[in-house]
């Protein structure tokens, strides 16, 4: 929502930020010992339970549903967000603020095996990829331990001789409009990003309480970016206000028409 402002901060403090989340981590493991900027980042996706649905599967799923990740064990917006593809678009953002690295060089590949966290590729063709256990407990344990690397007998380990293929394929952006919506929001800057994640904690907020369908969610995500006049370099006031706006548009767009 802020990443303009955290980054400038860290940099004007001299702060380090070491991400934890598993793609970011990812790509910052990768990049440790190399001195170029890469030509791409690639975030892998899971591709969500419903990566397969139809969209007219997709406008039937439930909270229920949506909450059973294939993969993952984590809190309940971030759970959907994964269904919707929303995460992948933010995590998009994140990379960008984090390491430096224009929005049009950095994609979105889905990999349902979650094995490889992200890749890096540099100047000469050559990739980086971090692979793992899914398990968040491995990069926050990074985070917190770095520059070490630390034995913990609780994370469970890769078994190779239990893993028959990685497979990888492009999202579908029709079927899952959220993650193009997110890079439009990205590409567009100041408080954009902002806008999206407002309006899209709202709408699933709705979706969790069964008030609109799953397919809901990025259409009331799209409203909210289409009505939203960008600030560019906003202060943080910007940022808080632009939130509040956001939420309260879905509310109203909510209670007037109860649908997309």
């Amino acid at each position: 929502m802020a990443g303009e402002i955290i980054t400038r901060a860290a940099k004007l403090s001299g702060a380090q930020i070491l991400p934890i989340d598993s793609e970011h981590s990812a790509i910052w493991q990768c990049l440790q010992g190399e001195s170029q900027t890469p030509k791409r980042i690639i975030l892998t996706a899971s591709g969500g339970p419903f990566r397969g649905f139809s969209q007219e599967q997709l406008a039937k799923v439930t909270p229920q549903q949506a909450l059973q990740h294939p993969s993952w064990q984590m809190g309940k917006k971030v759970t959907i967000d994964s269904a919707t593809l929303m995460n992948k678009g933010l995590e998009i953002i994140e990379a960008h603020w984090l390491f430096g690295v224009p929005i049009e060089q950095i994609d979105v590949i889905v990999h349902p095996q979650s094995i490889i966290h992200s890749m890096v590729e540099f100047a000469d063709g050559s990739f980086k990829a971090q692979l793992s256990y899914p398990d968040m407990r491995l990069p926050i344990q990074y985070a917190l331990t770095y520059p070490e690397r630390v034995v913990n007998p609780a994370l469970p380990k890769l078994d190779w001789d239990k893993i028959k293929e990685l497979t990888f394929a492009p999202p579908d952006l029709r079927r899952f409009p959220c993650l193009e919506l997110a890079i439009k929001a990205a590409k567009s800057g100041g408080t954009s990003p902002t806008a999206l994640c407002a309006a899209d904690e709202a709408a699933v907020e709705l979706f969790l309480k069964y008030a609109i369908k799953f397919t809901d969610i990025s259409c009331l995500v799209e409203q909210i970016l289409q009505e939203h006049q960008t600030i560019s370099n906003p202060v943080l006031d910007d940022i808080i206000n632009t939130d509040i706006w956001a939420r309260e548009r879905v509310t109203k767009i909510f209670n007037q028409v109860k649908k997309c």
